[in-house]
């Protein structure tokens, strides 16, 4: 199910209320809502891939229960190695093969679910997590609607003992529907209209000029950031309306002065699932300087290889280990420069990264980098914004006819400006949830992005993350 869409609405405002009148019942209820969410449209690879993900949930409970009684590493790594066979099976034998064996489907949400799985696994065998969960609570825990599909992943002792023991509280509906607003906003009003300028850019690389390169990547970067925190704003939302507080996935990533702050600000649940089960396991930083930088480089390759089976991915992932190898070689000389010149590089690099993330192959990247540095300075022409703001454009042309010939540099400066205003505002999102108190502004504020990105829900695309 598209979570923009006015059936996920409806069943979202179904479920919330089901789960208030039947408040001992929660877990079966939000059991058979992320079991429906899964399944609906009946399609085959949703079928399978949840027959799939349900006896991969199954196998990590037995294995968690015998490891409470025996904790034996040879149980640990067994079921490990089995989830990343799986996810290496469905997700990567194309890559493997060259393309000459694909799998039919492949499971929705199954790198979420993998590394939710080990996180599990891992706590009960390092006696983190004790709880014993049911195994309706467990399958919950698999399949929670909000986050099966593009996360964030849930540590087991943050997610168990709020589904046993929290009810949602009069001011969660009021955060919880805040949140759903700006992360609808986030996704329809910027990151599907900046994904309109970065797929016409991608779609005519031969044509773009170096002013239009530049937009081309500014314009994925936000897009990126606005589809991903959109929707773990969302999902935050839903569960608080469900009286679920998820973890902060996001904290104004672009506003970091190195790479390294960089990773402890985007994508933080991912961040944490490699520093404790891969980053620590293979010593951290306790064996020494070479052996840390090689203990930095083999996360940001798992991390690249997890987002997709392709060479862009893992030289996007390398790109990133090298560059805080490198931050540390700087050290203390780096910290001196000014902040604005650390933002500055960061900013940059984190760019320029990106480029390889979207690419569909190295070529292609490096291509667009070179006409980012050569292409010249010619201006940008209608062709990059054809579809961008068409219905908003239209209107004002009506009212201004003398804006017509300057529309695609308005657009631009729009679209991009709006963007780096919202990705740099230093207050996020979740955390404003725990504070916020409704008063008639901020519900108007509200209701307008969320009116305005319901009525644009026919041009939406899905989640980038989703994809994963």
């Amino acid at each position: 199910m598209s979570v923009q869409s006015l059936a996920f609405l409806a069943f979202l405002t179904v479920t919330v209320c089901v789960c208030r009148l039947l408040p001992k019942e929660r877990t079966w209820v939000l059991l058979a809502a992320s079991l429906v969410f899964y399944l609906w449209g009946g399609a085959p690879s949703a079928l399978w891939g949840c027959g799939l993900l349900a006896v991969s949930s199954f196998v990590s409970y037995l294995a968690a229960n015998t490891l409470r009684k025996h904790r034996r590493k040879s149980v640990l790594l067994a079921v490990v190695c089995y989830h990343i066979a799986v996810l290496g099976v469905f997700k990567y034998t194309g890559f493997f093969t060259g393309g000459a064996v694909r799998m039919p489907f492949v499971p929705l949400g199954i790198s979420f679910f993998t590394f939710q799985q080990i996180w599990y696994l891992r706590e009960v065998y390092a006696g983190t997590f004790s709880q014993v969960p049911t195994p309706a609570e467990y399958l919950t825990y698999s399949f929670f609607f909000p986050t099966v599909s593009s996360g964030p992943i849930l540590k087991p002792g943050n997610f168990f003992p709020q589904l046993r023991e929290t009810s949602p509280l009069p001011q969660d509906t009021a955060a919880g529907l805040y949140a759903i607003g700006l992360g609808l906003a986030k996704k329809v009003l910027l990151a599907d209209n900046l994904g309109v300028l970065v797929n016409n850019g991608w779609s005519s690389l031969s044509e773009l000029t170096a002013l239009t390169a530049w937009c081309v990547i500014l314009g994925y970067t936000l897009q990126l950031y606005f589809d991903f925190s959109g929707y773990c704003d969302l999902a935050a939302g839903c569960a608080r309306l469900l009286g679920l507080r998820l973890p902060i996935n996001f904290d104004s990533p672009y506003r970091s002065l190195s790479v390294t702050e960089f990773w402890k600000r985007w994508h933080m649940t991912l961040t944490a699932f490699l520093r404790e089960n891969v980053y620590f396991p293979l010593g951290g930083s306790r064996k020494g300087r070479g052996r840390t930088y090689l203990n930095i480089l083999v996360v940001y390759l798992v991390s690249g290889i997890w987002h997709g089976a392709g060479w862009t991915f893992i030289l996007w992932g390398l790109l990133h280990g090298l560059a805080q190898v490198l931050e540390r070689l700087w050290g203390k000389r780096r910290d001196a420069l000014p902040r604005w010149v650390r933002w500055a590089m960061t900013f940059l690099f984190i760019n320029l990264a990106w480029v390889f993330f979207r690419a569909p192959d190295v070529s292609s990247a490096l291509l667009l980098l070179k006409t980012a540095v050569t292409g010249g300075m010619g201006g940008i022409r209608l062709w990059l914004v054809n579809g961008l703001f068409r219905r908003e454009i239209s209107a004002l042309e009506l009212l201004l006819p003398v804006i017509g010939p300057y529309t695609a540099y308005l657009r631009v400066a729009l679209i991009l400006g709006i963007g780096l205003l919202a990705a740099l505002w230093p207050r996020n999102v979740i955390r404003q949830m725990d504070t916020f108190r409704p008063n008639w502004r901020s519900g108007l504020y509200v209701l307008a992005w969320t009116v305005w990105a319901i009525l644009s829900f026919t041009g939406v695309v899905t989640f980038i993350y989703s994809n994963f």
